[in-house]
């Protein structure tokens, strides 16, 4: 056979192995594609659903509000974002349109339906507040037939994702086992005709051909490795060398998209992960100091290019407190007016940065305003706190997802804190007196056993002091309660107006009180008494413009250990009091040493009892 001949059927043996690896790469391409549409459906899909979810759960909430609060903003607000939503049948038809199949639409649909009884059961228990049956409204969106109802719908919405995911997985493993099956044949069709090239067409084709067809093969390699950090080589003449360059170019671009949003899901999840565990975390917290920490743990985690400041509104001052920071942010940690920040102000994150034309809060540093978010912390409609971020890699506005991020992060602390300053307010009213604001005989017992152990240890004595006001039956009976309550409120600010921080005053009950003074012994405990007495003497209570009277006590003192065991101190101080109402009133009376024992071990009386 001639040579010529040869080189003839070489060369077409060379061009249609050629555009056979062109048209494989273009496949592998498509194929690429649909994965990515698939990617790309799925997470359409889960956004409508999301929508869904969302737009239910914000009806939910105005609905619940309206039932509870009975301010017409909210029925408003619930019918507004209702007329926003559209039909049953606008939202199927929209899936529809964008692939969603038969089967998948019915499950949809169910959900849908759902949605729709709710939205009758919140528009009844909002008829039903119109007409003032504010019972029966709450019944109906707080009832457990409607969470049943509500938990359905959310199932029913999750069965929809996890068919979608099912097809979508289905569709990219398919997509990826054809994609590479076509590489593999792409790179064998490629390599035999890079060694084609060699062996016949000689040294011009060689490099016209050869060197590029080898270029490729390097890159396509890599690229099955899934090393889409490869350059392709910028070929750029029309043949089938060109196409394949051009296949290679989008097979590359294709991984790169998918490692991307691979990248993307995975810092997503992770950042969703921590905001799990911090919402748990803060669900712990006993104390605002424990929730502090959590947040300066996690928050610098959350949203790493953000250093920030968390402060906390100081109702008595009227002032925003810095209680926590990260990062090292610029400015001051200073207390400031709430009038001194707009987020505070319109109630919504304010942020000044890059390009917007707004006003900078007062309180941020000059030269962090175009870097600077100020978040408010709210829950229930009141301001509790605000966080104040700055971005340290650039001025302006953080990402759209770290911004997301912020929110959740700051409705999760707000709810937190709001439940602490519930739990404490709870705390104080259990533990103290509300007409004396003193402490009432909750934890009476347990501070006395403390302290009784600590006078153990430090071989230290204990003075217990009760009083009582003179004839308070008699004021009561003469001016009426309401005078009651104004001596015992008064006597209550003169006996713990002369404490120390260490000593501890209680209301006991009725118009008796009872103070314990750690240290104190006999001596010092009758010159507290004096001075008690002394401040008591000094009130002048007026009823309707007319003096009461002067306002005296019978006071009765024990001391541990003298008078008395651990179990046994305040029934001696009350002893003692007893024989000083006894006796005339108006007096200190010291209670009557114990007995002195064979033995009685010191340590042995820490169960005190009142």
């Amino acid at each position: 056979m001639r040579i010529a001949t040869i080189t003839n059927w070489a060369y077409g043996a060379t061009v249609c192995l050629t555009i056979a690896a062109g048209v494989a790469m273009v496949m592998a391409s498509s194929a690429d594609s649909a994965e990515h549409g698939a990617i790309v459906q799925r997470d359409l899909f889960d956004q409508l659903t999301a929508e869904v979810e969302t737009d239910l759960s914000e009806l939910t909430d105005q609905a619940r509000l309206f039932a509870v609060s009975g301010d017409p903003s909210h029925a408003i607000a619930y019918n507004r974002l209702r007329t926003e939503l559209g039909p049953v049948e606008q939202r199927m038809a929209k899936l529809r349109d964008n692939g969603a199949s038969e089967e998948e639409l019915r499950s949809l649909e169910q959900a849908l339906r759902q949605a729709r009884t709710l939205e009758d059961e919140q528009q009844a228990a909002i008829a039903a507040m119109r007409k003032g049956d504010d019972a029966v409204a709450r019944k109906i969106v707080f009832g457990p037939e409607y969470e049943r109802e509500l938990e359905r719908t959310h199932f029913l919405l999750g069965r929809f994702r996890y068919m979608l995911d099912e097809r979508s997985d289905d569709a990219v493993e398919e997509a990826a086992t054809a994609s590479q099956r076509l590489r593999t044949i792409s790179e064998v069709m490629v390599a035999f005709t890079a060694v084609l090239f060699l062996f016949v067409l000689g040294f011009i084709l060689k490099r016209r051909i050869l060197k590029p067809v080898v270029t490729l093969s390097d890159v396509v390699n890599r690229l099955a490795d899934q090393d889409y950090e490869v350059e392709p080589p910028a070929i750029s003449q029309v043949d089938e060398i060109g196409d394949m360059a051009q296949a290679v170019r989008i097979f590359r671009e294709n991984g790169l998209e998918r490692q991307r949003l691979q990248k993307e899901r995975d810092a997503d999840w992770a950042v969703r992960d921590l905001l799990a565990r911090m919402t748990q975390r803060l669900q712990g917290c006993e104390s605002v100091d424990d929730l502090y920490r959590v947040v300066q743990l996690f928050a610098p985690k959350i949203a790493p290019d953000l250093a920030g400041r968390l402060f906390i509104l100081d109702e008595r001052h009227a002032r925003m407190a810095c209680a926590a920071q990260w990062l090292t942010p610029h400015g001051s940690n200073l207390a400031f007016s709430p009038d001194d920040c707009w987020a505070l102000r319109r109630g919504q994150i304010h942020s000044p940065g890059h390009n917007l034309t707004d006003v900078p809060c007062r309180h941020v540093a000059l030269e962090a305003v175009q870097a600077t978010m100020c978040v408010p912390l709210t829950a229930q409609g009141e301001t509790i706190g605000l966080l104040v971020l700055e971005n340290l890699s650039a001025a302006g506005e953080p990402a759209p997802s770290t911004t997301t991020y912020i929110e959740l992060m700051s409705e999760t602390v707000g709810l937190a804190l709001a439940n602490l300053n519930l739990r404490e307010a709870l705390r104080d009213k259990a533990l103290h007196d509300p007409l004396t604001g003193l402490r009432n005989r909750h934890e009476l017992d347990a501070t006395l056993r403390r302290l009784v152990i600590a006078a153990d240890e430090t071989d230290a004595p204990l003075a217990c002091l009760m009083m009582d006001i003179d004839h308070f039956k008699q004021l009561n009976d003469r001016y009426g309660h309401d005078v009651g309550d104004l001596a015992l409120r008064a006597v209550a600010g003169a006996f713990a107006g002369v404490v120390r921080s260490d000593e501890l005053v209680f209301r006991y009950g009725g118009e008796e009180f009872l103070m314990l003074m750690p240290d104190f012994d006999e001596k010092r405990g009758l010159e507290r008494t004096a001075l008690i007495r002394e401040r008591i003497a000094e009130l002048d209570l007026l009823h309707e413009g007319q003096p009461i009277g002067p306002i005296t006590v019978s006071m009765g003192l024990a001391v541990y250990p003298r008078h008395g065991t651990a179990h046994t101190l305040i029934a001696a101080a009350d002893a003692a009091l007893l024989r000083a109402k006894e006796t005339g009133r108006d007096r200190v009376v010291v209670a009557t040493d114990r007995p002195a024992p064979n033995h009685v071990p010191r340590h042995g009386d820490n169960a005190p009892g009142a």
